[in-house]
C-alpha cells in the first residue's frame, strides 16, 4: 500500500515525448524530487514523499525511459539537455517558479546544471549519492567500459551494451544489488529490481550512449563554482556506483555542506530514510529558515510526567491491554499525562475510555488498511506484509518523531510499534526520550510451505534485530515481554542464530500476560450476563475477528454454519461483532444473527458468553482463556505469529480448539460448536496482575 496518493497527476509533452508527473500536498514551498538514472523511476523517493508533502508541495516525475514516461527511440533524446529541459517543463506545468531540488545519483548532475544555468529557479538543492561531470569515477561505469566487446560477463563486465541487449534482467539485479551493499537491504533491492523491470536494456543503452554527445552548455568545474544556492550533499562512504571522493570534490567546488553516511551505499534515501529525512529537515531549517514541523520543547520546570503511548493498530486487543497498563501507571503517578499516538480503530476504543489522542494521529497512514490489502481468503503472510509496509512505517515514524520533538516526553511506550524500535536502533542519535518496548512475541518464523527464500528472509530480519539490540543495548530503557519465559516458542531465530528461549530472557523482563481487565474483576458471571442483557436460559455465541477487515471470509463461513447449529441448539443466540472496518450489511447475515459493528467492552461479552468463534489473535484468545470461555479459533494461513507463537501459548494453557479454515466446512464448524458447548473447559488460570507488574516496570524508568 502507498502511504499517500497524489493530489494531481498528468503529463508534460516535449518534442513528442510525454513525461509523467505527480503532485503531492499543497504547502507554500515546492520540493521537486528529480528522477535519477532511468533504471528506476519516481517511486525511488517513496520514503520521502508522504512525510515532506505534509508541509510542502512535492513534485515527482518519471525519467524519460522508465515508469509512466515515454521511451523514445533516438539516442539524442536522452541527452543531458533533454533531462534538464524536462525538469523545467514540469516546473512550468505546475507553476513552480523557484523550488528546492532533491536529486539522487544522476539527478545530481541535472540539479547542478539547473542551479548554475537557471539560478532563479533553484532556491536550494539536496544531492544524494550524486554523480557529476567532474571528479573521480569508477572505471566500470564509464562509456568506454560499456562499449567494449567481451566474450564473458562476470562482475562489473555486466555493465556492457551487448549484455544488456541479451540479459538485461541479470544486469539489473547486479546493479541494484551494488546500489545497496549494506547488510539487511533485501527489501530495497527487491524494490529496485521491480522498478528496473519497467524499462529495457535497449532503452538504458541509449542513455549511456547519449553521455558521449557534446553537452549543450558548460559542465566543467567552472559550472559547479557558479552555484550560489544553499547545497547539501549526502553520500555513503561505501557507494559503489558514484565514488564518495567525487561527492567530496563537488562539495569543495560548490561550497556545499557534506554529510557522510558511514557504511552507506548509493541510495541512502531508501536504505537509511529516517536519518536522511532528519538531515534534510535540519538543512532546510538552518539554511532557508523553513522550520521543521515543531521545535517547541516542554518547560524544564514541569513537575508532572508525560508519556507518549503507541498501541499496535492491528486488532483491538493491544489497545485494551495498553489502556489497562496506562490506568495502573496512573495509580503510581497520579498526575501523569498520557498522549496516545494511534490509528483507527484503536482511536475509537481510546475515545470510549476517555483517553487523550495526540492530534498528529490524524496524519498517520493506516496500517490496518495495508494489512487488509495484503490479505487473501483467510490468508495473510504476516511477515511479508510487514516487509511490504515499509513505506507506511517510515511515514508514520517521521510523524512520531515530530510528536516526540514537540512534546518533551519523559517516556515513549511502544507496544509492537516496529518502526520506532527499528529506526531508533538504526540511528540512536534520533532518540529523544526514554523508550519502553512491549511485545508478546519475539522473532519472525518462516512458514514451511514458503520455501528457502522466506527462511532466508526471516533469518536476515531476525539477525538485524539481534544486532541492533546487542550493538545498542541502551536504546530500549526497558523491554517487557507480555507473558512468561514458558511462552517463548522453542525455536531458533534461524540458521547460525541463537535459540529464542536462550536469547529472549537475556534481553527482556517478563510481566506475565496482560489482560485489558481480568474477568475476575467483572463480578459473578450471572450478574455480568444480566448487566449485558443475556437471559439465564439462552446460550450465547459471539463471533469476532478483530479490528481489521481480514476476517470477512471467516465470518461468512461461520454464518453458513449458523442454520445447522441452530437446528441442533434452538436456544442459541449468535452475536456477530464485525468490527469497525467491515461493512455489516455486506455480510448478508441470516435471520436470527445479531450484527454489531463495534463493541467497546467486548471483553465483558466474551467473559459472559457460552461460546466464542475467533480468528486466532493472541489478545482475544487470551481474554477467552482467562474467562474460561470455550472457543474455536481459526489461525490465518501463512500468519507466522498465529500459527506458531499463539498456538504454542494456547497449548500451554490448554485453551481453545484450533480449526483449519481450509478444511473446516460449515457442517464441521457446526459440529465443533455443539461439542465445545457440551465439553467442560479445563484451562490453566491466567494471571491477573500483569498490567500492574508492567506498570511498575515502567514507573521505575519514569
Amino acid at each position: 500500500m502507498r502511504a499517500k496518493l497524489p493530489s494531481k497527476e498528468g503529463f508534460v509533452e516535449r518534442d513528442g515525448v510525454k513525461i509523467r508527473y505527480e503532485v503531492y500536498g499543497d504547502g507554500p514551498e515546492t520540493i521537486v524530487f528529480s528522477p535519477p538514472w532511468s533504471i528506476v523511476h519516481a517511486r525511488v523517493y517513496k520514503a520521502q514523499i508522504p512525510y515532506f508533502s505534509e508541509r510542502f508541495r512535492c513534485i515527482t516525475f518519471d525519467p524519460r525511459g522508465n515508469g509512466g514516461s515515454d521511451q523514445p527511440e533516438d539516442v539524442a533524446a536522452y541527452s543531458l539537455a533533454n533531462y534538464v529541459a524536462d525538469i523545467l517543463a514540469v516546473l512550468d506545468e505546475v507553476a513552480a517558479d523557484e523550488v528546492i531540488l532533491v536529486g539522487l545519483s544522476a539527478a545530481g548532475i541535472h540539479s547542478c546544471i539547473l542551479a548554475a544555468h537557471h539560478p532563479e529557479r533553484v532556491k536550494a538543492a539536496i544531492l544524494v549519492g550524486s554523480s557529476g561531470t567532474v571528479g573521480p569515477a569508477y572505471s566500470y561505469m564509464l562509456p568506454q567500459h560499456f562499449a567494449t566487446r567481451r566474450e564473458t560477463f562476470e562482475g562489473w563486465n555486466k555493465y556492457n551494451r551487448d549484455y544488456w541487449l541479451t540479459n538485461y534482467p541479470d544486469f539489473a539485479e547486479h546493479f541494484v544489488s551494488h546500489m545497496f551493499p549494506e547488510p539487511h537491504s533485501t527489501k530495497q533491492i527487491e524494490d529496485g529490481i521491480e522498478w528496473a523491470a519497467e524499462t529495457t536494456g535497449a532503452v538504458l543503452a541509449k542513455t549511456v550512449e547519449a553521455r558521449t554527445l557534446p553537452p549543450a552548455f558548460d559542465v566543467s568545474e567552472a559550472m559547479y563554482r557558479k552555484i550560489r544556492c544553499p547545497l547539501l550533499m549526502i553520500h555513503g562512504d561505501n557507494d559503489q556506483i558514484q565514488p564518495y571522493a567525487r561527492g567530496q570534490f563537488i562539495a569543495e567546488l560548490t561550497g556545499a555542506e557534506f554529510a557522510t553516511i558511514p557504511g552507506g551505499g548509493h541510495n541512502v534515501l531508501a536504505r537509511f530514510p529516517a536519518k536522511c529525512n532528519a538531515l534534510i529537515n535540519d538543512f532546510l531549517d538552518r539554511r532557508l529558515g523553513i522550520p521543521a514541523p515543531v521545535r517547541k520543547r516542554a518547560a524544564a520546570s514541569r513537575k508532572s510526567k508525560k508519556v507518549l503511548y503507541l498501541s499496535s493498530p492491528i486488532g483491538l486487543g493491544h489497545g485494551r491491554r495498553d489502556i489497562a497498563i496506562a490506568q495502573e501507571l496512573r495509580k503510581l503517578h497520579p498526575h501523569l499525562q498520557v498522549d496516545w499516538l494511534a490509528q483507527d480503530p484503536v482511536t475509537r476504543l481510546l475515545d470510549a475510555h476517555g483517553e487523550r489522542i495526540h492530534p498528529l494521529s490524524a496524519r498517520m497512514a493506516s496500517e490496518s488498511r495495508h494489512i487488509e490489502l495484503e490479505s487473501g481468503e483467510h490468508d495473510l503472510n504476516a511477515f511479508q506484509a510487514i516487509r511490504r509496509m515499509d513505506e507506511v512505517l517510515i511515514a508514520n515514524f517521521m510523524i512520531f518523531q515530530d510528536a516526540v520533538d514537540e512534546g518533551g516526553y519523559d517516556l515513549v511506550i511502544a507496544d509492537e510499534a516496529w518502526d520506532i524500535d527499528h529506526f531508533w536502533h538504526e540511528h540512536p542519535e534520533l532518540k529523544k526520550a526514554k523508550l519502553a518496548w512491549l511485545t508478546d512475541f519475539v522473532g519472525y518464523v518462516p512458514m514451511p510451505a514458503n520455501g528457502a527464500r522466506e527462511a532466508f528472509l526471516t533469518t536476515d530480519y531476525n539477525a538485524e534485530m539481534i544486532d541492533h539490540i546487542e550493538t545498542h543495548p541502551g536504546v530500549r530503557d526497558r523491554a517487557i515481554f507480555v507473558g512468561n519465559p514458558e511462552d517463548i516458542v522453542p525455536l531458533s531465530f534461524g540458521k547460525d542464530l541463537p535459540a529464542m528461549r536462550d536469547w529472549v530472557p537475556k534481553h527482556f523482563d517478563f510481566a506475565g500476560y496482560v489482560i485489558g481487565e481480568h474477568p475476575k474483576a467483572f463480578g459473578p458471571r450471572a450478574e455480568l450476563r444480566q448487566q449485558l442483557g443475556y437471559q439465564p436460559d439462552e446460550r450465547v455465541c459471539i463471533v469476532t475477528v478483530g479490528g481489521s477487515g481480514v476476517g470477512t471470509h471467516l465470518i461468512r463461513r461461520i454464518l453458513q454454519s449458523y442454520p445447522m447449529v441452530r437446528a441442533k441448539l434452538p436456544d442459541l443466540r449468535m452475536i456477530l461483532v464485525a468490527g469497525p472496518r467491515i461493512d455489516a450489511a455486506s455480510l448478508n447475515a441470516p435471520p436470527g444473527v445479531e450484527v454489531r459493528a463495534f463493541v467497546p467492552n467486548l471483553d465483558r461479552h466474551l467473559a459472559a458468553c457460552d461460546l466464542a468463534l475467533v480468528q486466532g489473535g493472541l489478545t482475544t484468545c487470551m481474554e477467552l482463556t482467562a474467562a474460561g470461555t470455550p472457543f474455536l479459533y481459526f489461525p490465518l494461513r501463512n500468519h507466522f505469529e498465529q500459527n506458531f507463537h499463539v498456538v504454542h501459548r494456547l497449548d500451554r494453557y490448554g485453551a481453545g480448539r484450533r480449526m483449519d479454515y481450509a478444511t473446516a466446512t460449515p457442517d464441521m464448524i457446526a459440529d465443533a460448536m455443539v461439542a465445545a458447548l457440551r465439553e467442560p473447559t479445563r484451562f490453566k488460570p491466567v494471571e491477573a496482575e500483569g498490567a500492574a507488574r508492567a506498570a511498575r516496570m515502567l514507573a521505575e524508568i519514569l
